[in-house]
């Protein structure tokens, strides 16, 4: 990694971090103020309670200066900062019309998560950013719009900061879980990797040292949780995506394998078309048959039977022979509660 980057990924930047910047900027390219003026700028433009410390304020020019390549020098003469080259672009003063409208559309399309920390912490820092340019919302963001889907919160309000502070410093979790098919509460210890968030819903990836495997866990079923002062080593290969066996039916892991073939008829014919469900799937059309064949590998074996029962008549499977035979006995079950048996 480079230096800057280095140095950009050491210290993670905040919402008042970047409003000291963009004072601390602002103040340079109009004057020679030193560091102390720099602190007393902050505290008038930002109506801080206090003023921040020489040494925040040294860490922030050097972000500046080292981070994004801001060309400050101090000025022996007039004994403050200054910018050595007056035709600088200043990077936080720079977001064009589109890129504020595609921040805010970008918080748009994160509401399905509205009402969690998640959607609070980068709502604030896209509103920050946006109200940076003094640009009103653009009247076309009303017409990029997500969906209504379930909204799910944690019931335990307070178990997002230390979720995302263990993920920060990579350190052991244990908390309280229940289960969607095991429904009794049981203790755990858990390495977190990644938080997921699909359709709503957030989970916690992580290595389940109760269970010695990879889990997931919903976080709105967490409860008691604890960050404990005990590490661990982030392996190489902690990303979700690379337990999936190359399938992209949401959050779900299985064990091994499997590839499935499944024929679709009628509309789902094209809907099948529309997706990339695999990474390796092949998709083949039997116009005589009036039938469109799928073939793809993943883990992901319940989401892919929900997939193909969401089709209806429309989508059959056709291997593996225990993939179909479950399928089977599960329109068997749904023809029994119907009264259809």
């Amino acid at each position: 990694m480079k230096e800057k980057e280095l140095l950009l990924s050491h210290w993670q930047l905040n919402k008042n971090q970047l409003a000291r910047l963009r004072v601390i900027q602002a103040a340079i390219k109009y004057g020679y103020p030193n560091v102390e003026k720099l602190a007393e700028q902050c505290q008038e433009k930002l109506e801080l309670d206090t003023i921040p410390g020489d040494a925040t304020i040294f860490r922030d020019l050097r972000i500046l200066k080292e981070g994004w390549g801001y060309p400050i020098e101090c000025d022996d003469f007039h004994k403050g900062y200054h910018y050595l080259n007056d035709k600088f672009e200043y990077a936080l003063n720079n977001l064009t019309s589109d890129d504020v409208f595609f921040l805010s559309a970008a918080k748009t399309l994160l509401s399905a998560f509205k009402g969690s920390p998640v959607y609070t912490a980068i709502s604030d820092v896209i509103n920050f950013m946006t109200d940076l340019q003094g640009k009103k919302r653009s009247p076309l963001l009303s017409r990029i719009a997500v969906p209504p889907v379930p909204l799910v919160v944690a019931k335990d309000k307070y178990v997002w900061k230390p979720i995302f502070d263990s993920l920060q410093d990579n350190h052991i979790i244990e908390f309280d879980y229940s289960g969607r098919w095991n429904t009794k509460t049981s203790h755990r210890r858990v390495r977190p990797y990644q938080l997921l968030l699909e359709n709503g819903r957030c989970y916690v990836f992580g290595y389940d040292e109760t269970k010695d495997d990879v889990r997931l866990f919903t976080v709105n079923r967490i409860q008691n949780l604890v960050v404990t002062g005990d590490s661990f080593e982030l392996p190489d290969d902690f990303d979700f995506s690379a337990r999936c066996g190359g399938g992209r039916f949401g959050a779900f892991i299985g064990d091994d394998p499997t590839t499935f073939v499944v024929d679709f008829y009628g509309d789902a014919r094209e809907y099948v078309k529309e997706c990339i469900w695999a990474d390796d799937q092949k998709i083949e059309d039997f116009d005589e048959e009036e039938k469109t064949r799928i073939t793809l590998s993943t883990m992901q074996v319940l989401p892919v039977k929900k997939w193909i029962l969401a089709q209806g008549a429309n989508a059959v499977p056709v291997e593996p022979d225990w993939f179909v035979d479950e399928w089977k006995e599960e329109i068997r079950r749904m023809a029994e509660n119907a009264g259809l048996l």
